[in-house]
């Protein structure tokens, strides 16, 4: 028969999947000899089962009950006996910390014969039974029974006028219990459960219910927790800082948790309970203050927190209770830090011999190592907030508005910082989005091109912003509440939070991107006050890049971009995209070649194309050395380098109609846009059929890239054929790229990239044919799902998360289970065949720490990412072979 209810001498810190972190760490210190009241803990199974079958387990009641008499026995008094009652209090506790999310009932067990008991037991404090028995009915009412807190709360405040709680009689106490017992008759219709084993077991139900309360669910989707996890309930024996000045209560953290430094940090609060100090309806003493007015209670807490953090080995974030001047532990937990904490600790703990660097490397994360990396606005600021969009990439941008590109490249050359604001961004805007400081867009999601294109730069990028009405043809947009920005006026905006505000905030520079930006290489003089974290972070990097198997490219596009890849740590280039290559000035180029009317036309548009390729290609390949360098053949469909249809149709109808002129070639433009307009064109002429239908486009590609790394001494191009879905089409390609690269005696790998599910389904088959594998995982994933990322992260995605769908975007993180499973089939598949395959990634999830941890366990050899996401990818990486490490010693 299944076991529901453990006792705390039962349990350890090892068994939080079935305590619940509150549960397993109260059992871990029971176990250390702490000074911890008595209790159980209900298990995470009897709340899943309770929340999936509406009903608890059988014998669970049963258990309860002889876990509570054991109790009972223990304490020598019986829950909410009137002489001498057991008070008890109901604690929520998942398995990862939800501080805050979930219910809490403190005094379970009186009523109106018992508190008669509890003030015999204070010696005849009737003031602090009393409160006591008040703060049961306000909890309880409130959280068990559902009723809105502000009734209770104005009967209170309206008690007190501007006296402070403490102040408070007896007899008002006294009387507030009863005005509280009437909100509850009339809110519910029903009297104050006065049955202490009844009121324990409504506490028990609405625990496990506040599992799935918006808040809860809200915080484990923002902190990626399970929803199935279930938490664990905890019954521990009553102890009491409300008795007196001689009591309180706190919490305190064995280091600073927003620095790293160590010390005394915490909160202190006399004459008590533990909410007090989370609702924060008195201020705070700091916790020094503690040795004044209790110094055995203070030394022993303080020796109490040495040991948790000498035997947790890390941070530890500790609640207690002082009860008539004796010291109890209520919780303790490996505390949540900031992420220059997170670093500083684990260094700080390396050099005390608590842990190995190997444990330091795991204390931290790649997200945490990315907020470390964007600039952020001051949060001392003053601030105006006048909307809010998508964070697609982090940072802190301030700027004169601007509507176009043009604009933005003027402004630009002309020292102004700026803000490109658009409804949309697309290629063309690139010129734009590289002269402005940060990037706002009413439409898109966090994978759409503003998206995609803003990480790949490190540019803060505010996407679908929905609350603004943008006018590019007015230079201006419309805020909530009438506010109206205009070109030329400064915004701001917070690419971590999304938010968008009027005017300047000042913004406070990253010292750790600057190290980066020398190439990992510590700068000792002149280091600020960030100096002990640049040195921790360069600490864990080069132990997290002495330990990782899995390679790290970047995917650039430009000689600048392939520049910063390499300073911050690519072994090569996995996506190096040629379509930007034709925008700007060449779209002409372009254009001659969609309306060349035979083979000459088109032969010498491509003989104009090749050698500004070729010189594009020189630029990287000098730019990366000898590192290997993957040049996609381009990729999207060629409308996307021609005018769009909807404007030139509505500029030559205007002219029919004798307003303006017109060219010839417009209208020759018109009639091809015409031609190569599809309804999907995304699945449509683009990747490897551009090159099958127009002859002779990727062998102008081929011999640009064959040349240049002619030039370039230690050059090492590698060949990537788009798009594919049949062996067929790589192999009708790559005999034109093995004939060029024979031709110019250029050595390149030739490859492919899967983004088709027919393509993973059919591995075995295109590795004859491909001497490389990179997953395109944002296609693959658009496939796989049938999601549009341009559109359906503003159109749905929202009401998917809220109904646990997915617990993340399928574009921000690998889907495992499905797109993940056809990598792995290819990878497998494709290895089978071609034992020296070369596999790779280079979607956006190249940068993404858990799909980084999944391509590690695939057995890819690299990803690729933006330049900006590399040292994330460096550390998830180390991070992914030492979770192997562990696995192997367990």
């Amino acid at each position: 028969m299944a076991k529901f209810v453990y006792d705390f001498t039962e349990g350890n810190r090892n068994l939080k999947d079935l305590l619940g972190g509150k549960g397993a760490n109260l059992a871990e210190m029971t176990n250390l000899g702490l000074p911890v009241p008595p209790g159980f803990t209900i298990t995470t199974e009897a709340c899943r089962h309770y929340l999936t079958q509406d009903t608890v387990p059988d014998g669970f009641d049963q258990e309860v009950a002889e876990h509570l008499a054991a109790l009972e026995r223990q304490m020598g008094r019986t829950l909410g006996q009137a002489d001498d009652p057991l008070l008890v209090s109901v604690r929520s506790g998942a398995k990862f910390s939800m501080p805050g999310m979930m219910e809490t009932v403190l005094n379970i067990g009186l009523n109106d014969e018992s508190v008669h008991g509890l003030v015999k037991q204070a010696g005849g404090n009737d003031r602090f039974a009393w409160d006591s028995y008040r703060r049961l009915i306000q909890m309880f009412g409130k959280t068990v029974l559902g009723i809105d807190g502000e009734h209770f709360e104005h009967a209170l405040d309206t008690l007190k006028g501007d006296r402070q709680d403490t102040d408070l009689a007896a007899t008002e106490l006294q009387a507030l219990v009863e005005t509280f017992k009437g909100i509850v008759r009339e809110q519910t219709g029903h009297d104050f459960p006065a049955d202490p084993r009844e009121q324990m077991r409504q506490a028990v139900m609405a625990v496990f219910d506040s599992w799935n309360a918006p808040r809860a669910i809200l915080y484990r989707r923002q902190e990626r927790i399970p929803a199935d996890l279930g938490t664990a309930v905890n019954i521990v024996a009553m102890v009491f800082g409300n008795c007196g000045d001689d009591s309180g209560t706190g919490v305190a953290f064995t280091r600073d948790p927003g620095s790293g430094h160590q010390g005394i940090y915490g909160d202190y609060l006399q004459n008590a309970q533990g909410e007090d100090v989370v609702a924060g309806i008195r201020n705070t003493i700091p916790l020094q203050d503690l040795e004044r007015l209790d110094k055995s209670s203070y030394d022993e807490l303080l020796a109490i927190m040495e040991k948790l953090e000498n035997h947790y080995r890390d941070l530890c974030d500790i609640e207690f209770t002082v009860e008539r001047g004796k010291l109890w532990m209520l919780q303790t937990r490996v505390g949540k830090r900031t992420a220059a904490a997170a670093f500083r600790i684990a260094t700080q703990l390396v050099d005390q011999g608590l842990i190995t660097l190997d444990e330091a490397v795991t204390r931290v994360t790649g997200d945490q190592l990315a907020q470390l990396m964007f600039p952020r606005f001051d949060t001392g600021a003053d601030k105006k907030k006048i909307a809010k969009g998508m964070n697609a990439s982090p940072g802190a941008a301030v700027g004169k508005a601007v509507f176009s590109s043009e604009r933005a490249v003027e402004l630009a050359a002309q020292g102004e910082d700026v803000i490109l604001v658009r409804r949309e961004t697309n290629p063309d805007d690139l010129s734009g989005m590289i002269a402005a400081r940060g990037v706002l867009t009413s439409r898109g999601g966090k994978t759409s091109h503003a998206a995609v294109v803003a990480r790949g730069m490190g540019k803060t990028c505010v996407c679908g912003a929905e609350e603004l009405d943008v006018s590019t043809s007015e230079r201006r947009f419309t805020a909530p509440g009438g506010v109206v920005v205009t070109e030329g006026e400064v915004i701001s905006i917070d690419g971590s939070t999304g938010e968008i505000f009027l005017g300047e905030v000042p913004v406070v520079d990253s010292a750790v991107v600057e190290y980066f930006e020398r190439g990992g290489a510590l700068q000792e003089d002149g280091l600020d006050r960030e100096g002990e974290l640049v040195r921790a972070v360069d600490r864990i990097m080069r132990h997290a890049d002495a330990t990782r198997r899995l390679g790290v490219r970047a995917n650039a596009d430009t000689p600048e971009d392939s520049a910063r890849a390499r300073r911050f740590g690519a072994q090569g280039i996995g996506l190096c995209r040629t379509e930007h290559m034709f925008l700007g000035e060449r779209r002409q180029l372009v254009e001659d070649l969609v309306l060349a009317s035979g083979e000459e036309e088109r032969q010498a548009a491509l003989d104009a194309l090749e050698p500004l390729q070729k010189s594009d290609f020189i630029g990287i390949f000098q730019a990366m050395g000898d590192l290997p360098v993957t040049v996609r053949l381009i990729d999207p469909p060629l409308h996307e380098f021609l005018p769009d249809l909807t404007d030139l149709s509505v500029k030559i109808a205007l002219a029919d109609a004798g307003h303006g002129e017109v060219s010839v070639k417009d209208r020759e433009l018109l009639t091809a846009v015409k031609r190569l307009h599809e309804q999907n064109p995304m699945l449509g002429l683009r990747g490897v059929r551009l090159g099958l239908v127009i002859p002779g486009l990727f062998a102008m590609q081929v011999r640009a890239i064959a040349q240049a790394a002619k030039e370039v001494p230690g050059a090492r191009p590698e060949i990537m054929i788009p798009l594919i879905a049949a062996v067929q089409e790589l192999e009708a390609v790559r005999e034109e790229v093995a004939a060029i690269l024979a031709e110019t005696g250029v050595d390149a790998l030739i490859g492919t990239m899967i983004e088709t599910p027919r393509a993973a389904l059919t591995a075995g088959q295109v590795a004859e044919a491909a001497e490389f594998f990179s997953f395109g995982t944002n296609d693959l994933t658009q496939m796989a799902w049938a999601f549009s990322r341009d559109d359906v992260e503003a159109a749905f995605f929202s009401r998917y998360l809220d109904l646990g769908i997915f617990g993340v975007s399928p574009f921000e993180t690998l889907d495992q289970e499905g797109v993940g499973r056809l990598v792995r089939l290819a990878a497998e598949e494709g290895r089978a065949a071609r034992p020296d395959l070369k596999l790779g990634i280079c979607g956006e999830h190249g940068g993404d720490p858990d799909s980084v941890h999944f391509c590690h366990d695939v057995g890819l050899d690299y990803v690729s990412c933006s330049p900006f996401r590399i040292p994330v990818a460096r550390l998830e990486a180390g991070r992914a072979a030492l979770s192997d490490n562990d696995s192997d010693s367990r």
